[in-house]
């Protein structure tokens, strides 16, 4: 797993939301790409085939699994990144498996066995005990309409799972059910100080969802950081992950 999620050097997961059109997805993926040079530990490009879990019933969802697989090979092929995407039920998992490099289990299904059971059984390294597990912190909904992240989490989690810890930056600043039509909004001006504050407190790799355009994209754009200030973000992380970890 180290080849993904090494313990000694700064990580990023980062893509869209869900896979939009290939011209789209492989803007991102290619603009990430240009970036991992700069990140000693690589960059990894997610995004979701299929977000199962709108709270708005005719929320956009995504390509579907048998398309969004294809595409995301093409962003593989393309680019030389990895790949990870999140699986919903066990079934995905295989399928899933033979086509991305990292599989992910969603924060709302962490305590689905079989699907567990299922992700694990690939082989494949999950992002969600075994020496092929990271884990994500992604902050606390305490029911006042913002998540909260405690950051004593990090120095937690790493001694509780034995396990890279992984900072989601940009669900972190969610606002679950409070955007328009009932879908969620999110405080995206957050992400930097949150990102950067989570380095000096211990995590290991960041998690980014990122978009050329955030306010037109079909899911989660009020919590995602815009293509365009990555590069900036990633520069001042690295920076604080060398000095901490001096």
């Amino acid at each position: 797993m180290a080849e993904y999620f090494p313990a000694d050097k700064l990580f990023l997961i980062a893509g869209p939301c869900v896979l939009e059109s290939d011209e789209l997805n492989l803007r991102v993926g290619e603009a990430l790409a240009k970036l991992a040079d700069r990140i000693p530990g690589g960059i990894i490009y997610k995004a979701s085939f299929d977000k199962a879990n709108r709270s708005n019933r005719g929320a956009a969802r995504g390509p579907g699994l048998d398309a969004g697989l294809e595409a995301l090979d093409r962003v593989r092929r393309a680019t030389g990144l990895p790949v990870l995407t999140d699986v919903h039920t066990p079934e995905q998992c295989a399928p899933a498996a033979k086509v991305v490099d990292v599989l992910q289990i969603p924060a709302f299904l962490c305590r689905q066995t079989d699907l567990l059971d299922a992700a694990g059984a690939t082989g494949k390294p999950v992002n969600g005990r075994s020496s092929d597990i990271a884990v994500t912190e992604r902050g606390t909904f305490f029911g006042y309409g913002d998540l909260v992240v405690d950051m004593r989490s990090f120095t937690r989690l790493r001694e509780a799972c034995e396990a890279p810890v992984i900072f989601d930056a940009t669900h972190s600043v969610q606002k679950p059910g409070q955007g328009p039509d009932g879908a969620s909004g999110g405080a995206r001006e957050y992400v930097p100080i949150l990102a950067l504050s989570a380095i000096a407190a211990g995590a290991q790799g960041l998690f980014l969802e990122t978009h050329p355009d955030p306010d037109c994209a079909p899911s989660d754009g009020p919590n995602m950081l815009p293509l365009s200030e990555l590069g900036a973000l990633l520069d001042r992380a690295v920076d604080i992950w060398a000095r901490v970890n001096r």
